[in-house]
């Protein structure tokens, strides 16, 4: 069985092409979602309109909330900006596929990640890649140019 290599500094930039970004975030890292959304803001300044940066970075935080609290392993972020669509995954090392649910009343605020991601993006899903183990989770946004 492959074993997934250590997540390495979540503040240092893998990607050297100016569409995309690629992190990793350590295990429990919870500060790490903050730096995720800042350079999710930054790449899609000036790229989409103003809303669907806000949408882009509800749901990259939801998902990698998600790898981090409910994975016993760090995380990989990845969000590309094409032409016309943005597209983010979040790759974690457990099989356990996720499924949206709501959650009773009572549930507070927990629960609602991947409705929201479900109500909000233009697509998603899950990939199950054939080597690594674990799962990526994605999602993709319209990107209206913000011209």
């Amino acid at each position: 069985m492959p074993v997934p290599r250590e997540p390495s500094d979540p503040g240092r930039e893998a990607a050297v092409d100016e569409r995309e970004i690629r992190r990793s975030v350590r295990r429990a890292d919870l500060k790490a979602v903050g730096e995720v959304r800042r350079a999710l803001r930054e790449l899609l300044r000036h790229r989409c309109e103003t809303d669907t940066a806000a949408v882009a970075e509800l749901l990259i935080t939801e998902l990698v909330t998600n790898a981090l609290v409910h994975t016993p392993q760090g995380a990989e972020v990845r969000a590309r900006m094409g032409a016309t669509r943005l597209r983010v995954e979040v790759r974690d090392y457990t099989n356990r596929l996720p499924s949206p649910h709501v959650p009773s009343a009572d549930d507070g605020t927990h629960g609602r990640g991947l409705v929201l991601v479900q109500a909000l993006a233009a697509s998603w899903g899950v990939d199950v890649p054939a080597l690594g183990g674990g799962k990526v989770v994605w999602f993709e946004l319209v990107a209206d140019d913000a011209d």
